[in-house]
């Protein structure tokens, strides 16, 4: 069984604190308790983790024998909450985090993962671990049951022979994977192009929207001649794939453009999509929580489509946290131009956090403002 009294410490924090949201769900339990007998037999360096929420992966293998554990977590708030509670369990330095890619995986016997919210992110995680793990290799992946479809199996197929699910608990079922296929590689990043807008996307597996170009973003590709027309520099907060930095690149070559996300694969997508349109020396892309990185009053101009959904949860706060982020790196007179969806109450937030705010456009289902910084 898991660590009780160890997963009872852990917190959310510096993530979003919401009374829904908790720090050690149900899948995270019964995938420790399905890796039990794994992880005690485990040598050192012989387990990986990927997309720990907030550490109970990480610091449950450790607790139950693992040495030397290395992880993957595509959000920054996640590997923040893992040091945070590593420290407050006394387990700091038992485990490495890493990329995804080969070294991740490379000669693992067990890796534990939650499951990805797409199948292309799941594709991706089945790709390094069949290439690079040792050929006795488990890979169990766990999810709510309501979020998982035979689809999922499918795709864990296309890397191991042997593919099978465990009997739902609380709500929550692993997926277990064994015997890596031979000559696996993997396809990611992936490209499209979009002719309409003249751009190429790429896109890692757990990129929002992925190759796609969503409907909000094409709001704002649809006003970006009337942002700002003084603008030195801009920021895509929150830049996912990177579509609207380098949109902006390529429309107006006096800008600096910066762009950020604490998600790794949209880093990694917003890097390999500015190259493929040729602006890559004009788009400096940083991994960081809520624009943490950028100076204060900076910034002449940001754009934002940002996040409205933690999981299954509607929740504001997320969006809360880049309009207060916004305010911050935004010179006085600076412009927040920002998409939402219409039933969201975001007007008064941008008020308060950026200064007035002002429908720019509108559609059936998404809302455009420009808030100016005071």
């Amino acid at each position: 069984m898991a660590d009780l009294g160890l997963l009872e410490q852990l917190r959310r924090e510096p993530d979003v604190e919401a009374p829904e949201l908790v720090a050690v769900d149900a899948t995270d339990r019964l995938l420790l308790d399905e890796a039990a007998g794994l992880l005690a037999a485990a040598g050192p360096g012989a387990v990986a983790v990927v997309d720990d929420s907030h550490g109970a992966l990480t610091l449950g293998a450790v607790a139950a024998g693992a040495r030397d554990v290395r992880v993957h977590q595509d959000l920054l708030v996640g590997e923040l909450a893992l040091a945070r509670n590593a420290e407050r369990t006394g387990l700091t330095g038992t485990y490495r985090s890493l990329p995804l890619g080969p070294g991740l995986a490379d000669g693992a016997r067990l890796v534990l993962a939650k499951a990805p919210k797409s199948l292309d992110a799941l594709r991706e995680l089945t790709e390094v671990v069949a290439s690079s793990a040792a050929p006795d290799v488990t890979l169990l992946v766990g999810g709510r049951v309501k979020h998982m479809t035979h689809a999922m199996n499918d795709v864990l197929r296309l890397g191991f022979s042997d593919v099978h699910a465990t009997l739902a608990r609380q709500k929550s079922r692993v997926l277990v994977a064994r015997g890596p296929r031979p000559g696996v590689a993997s396809s990611s990043p992936r490209r499209q192009a979009h002719p309409d807008l003249g751009l190429t996307v790429c896109a890692h597996g757990a990129a929002f929207a992925g190759t796609r170009v969503d409907a909000g973003t094409r709001a704002l590709l649809a006003v970006l001649p009337r942002m700002a027309p003084d603008a030195r520099t801009a920021l895509d907060l929150g830049c996912g794939t990177g579509v609207l930095a380098t949109a902006l690149a390529l429309a107006r070559p006096e800008l600096t453009v910066l762009a950020g996300d604490q998600s790794a694969a949209a880093v990694a997508s917003a890097v390999e999509t500015a190259a493929a349109n040729g602006v890559a020396e004009r788009v400096r892309v940083v991994r960081d929580d809520a624009a943490s990185s950028i100076p204060d009053a900076s910034v002449d101009l940001v754009v934002c489509n940002p996040p409205f959904h933690l999981g299954a949860a509607v929740v504001t706060g997320a969006a809360d946290r880049l309009f207060a982020a916004a305010g911050r790196v935004l010179r006085r007179g600076g412009e927040l131009w920002c998409v939402y969806n219409n039933r969201l109450p975001h007007r008064a937030a941008l008020r308060r956090l950026v200064g007035p705010t002002q429908v720019a456009a509108s559609d059936r289902h998404f809302t455009v403002t420009v808030s100016t910084r005071r």
